[in-house]
């Protein structure tokens, strides 16, 4: 019976080893499960730092050329949810984004673009939610593209470059920031 339980023991350990599989995963130094006012807005009725948040990923897989970035607020009450953040075109060699890589465009990668926001401005745009209308979450994810670049600019509106991800996207990560006002 003991030599039974060791090998059922063995086979089971075996199993979950080879099988295992190691996910493409997105995390954050910079924020937990709210955002703060480092990161709010500061203007369109919000006063905060306007800070990027700290973004590493890991486990990419294989033939990613390139990564993009995306922050999404769904809550947002505009019938089409708000785009906060778009990066694309992140060399491949990239795994991950400093705070505040968002606004100082000198600290994000050589080569990526920070096209327009909802709010009309290129690079990071946080949190600002109505006042009163309760907790929103922020969808921040990492996409691993199949292509070096997206052949998009600066100018190119979040709908487009969220048509071009979908195109190129070998797998994707989020995290899930909420903030209220």
């Amino acid at each position: 019976m003991k030599k039974l339980n060791f090998i059922l023991v063995v086979s089971l350990l075996f199993s979950v080893t080879l099988f295992a599989q190691k996910t493409f995963t997105l995390s954050s130094k910079d924020l937990g499960g709210e955002a703060t006012k480092i990161q709010e807005f500061g203007g369109f009725g919000c006063s905060g730092d306007n800070q990027s948040p700290q973004l590493s990923w890991k486990n990419a897989p294989e033939g990613t050329k390139s990564f993009a970035i995306t922050m999404y607020d769904p809550d947002a009450p505009t019938g089409s949810g708000f785009w906060h953040w778009v990066v694309f075109d992140i060399p491949a060699s990239t795994k991950e984004l400093v705070t505040n890589a968002g606004v100082q465009l000198n600290l994000a990668p050589k080569g990526a673009i920070q096209s327009i926001t909802d709010y009309g401005i290129k690079g990071f745009g946080g949190p600002c939610p109505p006042k009163g209308h309760g907790f929103h979450q922020y969808i921040i994810t990492v996409y691993a593209l199949k292509t070096d670049k997206l052949g998009l600019d600066e100018n190119t509106n979040p709908a487009v470059v969220g048509f071009n991800l979908w195109n190129q996207t070998l797998a994707k990560a989020s995290i899930v920031a909420y903030y209220k006002r």
